[in-house]
């Protein structure tokens, strides 16, 4: 339960405390999201490299925040990936989606990156596909 007082400067000096409501999952998920985007910036020379983690899915984009373009994408549904994974969630699928990603970006000519993890913890398939961007040659 958070807690919000309100000084009133009344002649008795009286605090008041308001009960808010805890912030939902979705919530707290949001918030961190928005935190990690006022921080983080792609442009022509460093572009960002977004990461969605879905339930089934891991999805990862290099932007250009300046124009508002996705420069490259991979996925685990990527025709390049999509015979040889089992299942699209796990540590394993991410490394292939990393180094995937990284790949494509230095046929493009990128070498250097934004990395916005968008919200989530810097653990588990997050970690294991920056890790492998990395190893790939990535720069971030």
């Amino acid at each position: 339960m958070r807690l919000r007082s309100l000084n009133l400067n009344l002649d008795l000096n009286l605090t008041l405390i308001k009960e808010e409501p805890m912030r939902t999952s979705k919530e707290q998920f949001a918030f961190r999201k928005t935190r990690t985007r006022t921080k983080v910036r792609g442009s022509a020379l460093r572009p960002r490299l977004c990461v969605y983690r879905g339930h089934k899915n891991i999805y990862a984009q290099i932007i250009d925040d300046d124009k508002g373009v996705t420069l490259i994408a991979a996925s685990t549904l990527s025709s390049e990936l999509k015979g040889t994974l089992k299942l699209g969630d796990t540590v394993d699928a991410a490394k292939a989606v990393g180094a995937l990603i990284a790949k494509k970006a230095q046929e493009k000519g990128i070498k250097k990156v934004v990395y916005d993890r968008g919200g989530y913890q810097y653990h588990g398939r997050i970690k294991a596909f920056a890790e492998s961007a990395r190893e790939a040659g990535l720069e971030f």
